[in-house]
């Protein structure tokens, strides 16, 4: 399975769950491909610092850098998995095709059966708004009144942002992406990808 990371600067976040989601698969002998792209980066500039540091304790010396997100990046994954909804957002608004496959880390590995309801809802009508709105057509009222209804109940699922902090801020950041991953890897081992390699 090829699992994508998005944030923004690709410096921070989403380089730290690339690096631990790869080790933490590894370790339980799951085969993922793993990337990171950021939604306004450069390319190849170099991790934090702090989030390098935070990946060396846990002994990933994996050398990533930042990856502007592309069409080609959007295409190759088979799960897009943000950092932010404003990141996912972001996203669908570009890659609207893609909207069946872009999701927040956290509202991915959410596991409440109503809030999985709604969070079905949401992405039905969040991809049918966008792709209206690429074709041109007039959004419909009622669909996005039940849009912002149903944006309204959803919990929160940023994960955050450290940038610029102290490498206390960079460790809870680590902490609450890792705790993330954990889930992650739980439900993909439920399911038939534990094995899918890269294909």
């Amino acid at each position: 399975m090829r699992i994508l990371f998005i944030c923004t600067g690709n410096t921070c976040r989403s380089p730290m769950a690339e690096g631990m989601l790869r080790k933490l698969a590894k370790d339980r002998g799951m085969s993922l491909d793993v990337r990171s792209a950021g939604v306004a980066a450069s390319e190849g500039t170099s991790m934090s610092a702090h989030a390098a540091a935070v990946l060396r304790d846990q002994g990933i010396e994996d050398r990533i850098t930042s990856t502007p997100l592309s069409e080609g990046l959007v295409d190759w994954a088979d799960l897009i998995l943000t950092l932010t909804g404003g990141h996912r957002r972001h996203v669908i608004q570009y890659f609207p095709v893609a909207a069946d496959k872009i999701y927040t880390l956290k509202e991915y590995v959410e596991n409440d059966l109503q809030v999985l309801e709604a969070q079905d809802e949401l992405h039905q009508l969040v991809a049918e708004l966008e792709l209206d709105r690429a074709l041109g057509k007039e959004l419909d009222t009622a669909r996005q009144r039940r849009l912002a209804e149903l944006l309204r109940q959803m919990p929160a699922y940023d994960i955050s942002d450290p940038f610029g902090g102290s490498r206390m801020e960079y460790n809870a950041t680590a902490l609450e992406i890792r705790s993330a991953l954990e889930q992650l890897l739980d439900k993909l081992e439920k399911t038939d990808f534990k094995n899918s390699g890269e294909a």
